[in-house]
């Protein structure tokens, strides 16, 4: 059984990892207030990406390691009060979000005992932490103790300081479509109908562009995710009938990165149907398509698989 409990990773139009983090930030919106939802500064982690988002981020920026269940009421209680105190950072720490039961090997690596626990990684290393539910005035006194110990490595090591975006050469190339520029400030606000209109006024002018396509793909995505209940979808699954079902389930796989179980799951469905449903699961998965750039592998063997399912 698909588990739709969290959220993924998603190709992004402009920078896959800085669009990732501001459309799973949208998606915590309701759950975890607007402060947080406005952060780009928090990322789910896996086996998978554990070094990359945590050891090689934890070299420039300290990453504050939220090691959680959803069978533990404490992280329920203790994971909104993280989002909220480091998205108030500004992006000057970053909240990396570990599910232990479906990443346990990062939880027996880092020899977690019990959840939840709270780790602080900075230079590659575990620097301090707690392993248990604090209030948020007690987790913004320990956050702020963490960056005033960074604060105070760096002025000790100066040349390990990162450089700030004014400091670093700008790199040669074309400047950004105002378009383009419009719909990833937009994103990163949190306003996906702004998002949505600066790509489709991209498109209007260049029909062809793979960035707009690949960038309103994914806005609708989560557009159309928002307000759904993945309790009620996991319930509405077993009427082998809801078709509409089945296709919010694509959504949310595609959401958590199952991206070949979402194409799957579509195709299915159109191999079971005839008529108007199954064009509407064809261009549900086609609008899905158009969420990963071309050179995406899962995308020739997806195609080939619904042209044998029409034919």
């Amino acid at each position: 059984m698909a588990d739709f409990s969290r959220p993924g990773s998603l190709y992004g139009a402009i920078d896959l990892g800085a669009r990732k983090q501001a459309l799973e930030a949208q998606a915590r919106r309701e759950a975890a207030g607007p402060q947080a939802a406005a952060s780009a500064s928090v990322v789910d982690v896996t086996e998978e990406t554990f070094t990359t988002e945590v050891i090689d981020r934890s070299m420039t920026v300290p990453v504050v390691l939220d090691l959680w269940s959803p069978r533990a009421p404490g992280s329920a209680q203790l994971s909104p009060v993280l989002e909220k105190v480091v998205g108030d950072l500004g992006g000057t720490a970053v909240l990396a979000k570990v599910n232990v039961d479906t990443s346990p090997q990062i939880a027996q690596a880092l020899r977690v005992q019990a959840v939840p626990t709270v780790l602080a990684i900075f230079q590659g290393q575990a620097v301090t932490g707690f392993q248990q539910v604090l209030p948020e005035q007690e987790v913004r006194r320990w956050l702020d103790e963490l960056m005033g110990a960074v604060e105070q490595f760096y002025q000790a090591n100066p040349d390990a300081r990162p450089q700030t975006a004014g400091e670093q050469e700008a790199p040669a190339g074309p400047p950004a479509d105002p378009d383009i520029v419009a719909a990833e400030q937009a994103i990163e606000n949190g306003d996906l109908d702004a998002a949505a209109a600066a790509y489709q006024r991209l498109l209007a002018r260049s029909p062809g562009d793979e960035d707009a396509k690949m960038g309103l793909a994914g806005v609708n995505l989560i557009k159309r995710t928002e307000a759904v209940d993945p309790a009620d979808v996991q319930r509405r699954l077993q009427d082998p009938a809801d078709i509409d079902a089945q296709l919010l389930a694509a959504d949310l796989e595609m959401l958590s990165g199952s991206v070949d179980e979402a194409f799957g799951r579509v195709i299915a469905v159109v191999k079971r149907t005839s008529g108007d449903e199954r064009d509407k699961a064809r261009r549900h998965l086609l609008g899905l398509f158009d969420t990963l750039p071309a050179e995406d592998p899962s995308l020739a063997k997806a195609r080939r698989a619904l042209a044998s399912a029409l034919f």
